[in-house]
């Protein structure tokens, strides 16, 4: 059998110097290869370890083993869709969402303003380490905003993700240093709504 592959860092759809000023070269880079790649290095160690675990016929504390390895890995997923969810300003960044995301929105929230506001509100408000997400529930057939606390904590299960905002202090601190809200705030503007717009017409297609 093929042993699996194990993850990698994935590429930037910009350059470190693209976002900014709203995030600078500095900000972004050491985002991407430090802290992204932090969490691919914890997921794929967890697996080299479960597979020496079995070769050997070891113990592992399971419920340690496998909390680390669901922090790591929310992290590395978290960290793919958000950067795939930002663009440099006024090149696909920025604005309001259009298409059948911008009419779900205007629908559950009444205005883009206010769905602004709430999503801004549950970033700023989530308490420590965590991100901001609006999310789809396919029961209901509703955007929903969700908090996610850390990684692996407080989300909706199953629930797809069509855009995020990370607001652990390593996304934003080299540029607002304990001023989250400023970076909220310029989140909105290197937003790419277009992929997130994107991936909920390729989710509704395959409902």
């Amino acid at each position: 059998m093929e042993k699996p592959h194990f993850y990698s860092l994935p590429k930037l759809p910009y350059g470190y110097k693209e976002l900014a000023p709203f995030m600078s070269e500095e900000q972004l880079q050491l985002h991407h290869e430090k802290h992204h790649q932090a969490y691919v290095t914890g997921a794929n160690a967890v697996f080299e370890k479960l597979e020496q675990a079995r070769k050997a016929g070891g113990d592992l504390d399971m419920k340690a083993t496998l909390k680390e390895l669901s922090f790591h890995i929310g992290g590395h997923l978290l960290h793919g869709l958000f950067w795939e969810n930002l663009a440099p300003a006024g090149r696909g960044g920025g604005g309001q969402p259009a298409g059948i995301l911008g009419a779900a929105i205007d629908k559950e929230f009444g205005s883009f303003e206010r769905f602004q506001t709430e999503f801004s509100q549950a970033a700023v408000t989530d308490e420590g380490s965590g991100w901001a997400a609006l999310s789809w529930c396919r029961m209901s057939n509703r955007p929903l905003v969700m908090q996610i606390e850390k990684h692996n904590v407080d989300v909706y299960p199953a629930f797809p993700i069509l855009l995020v905002l990370d607001v652990w202090e390593h996304a934003y601190y080299l540029d607002y240093r304990n001023l989250r809200a400023k970076f909220v705030e310029a989140f909105w503007s290197i937003v790419n709504w277009e992929e997130a717009n994107r991936r909920f017409t390729t989710l509704l297609k395959g409902s």
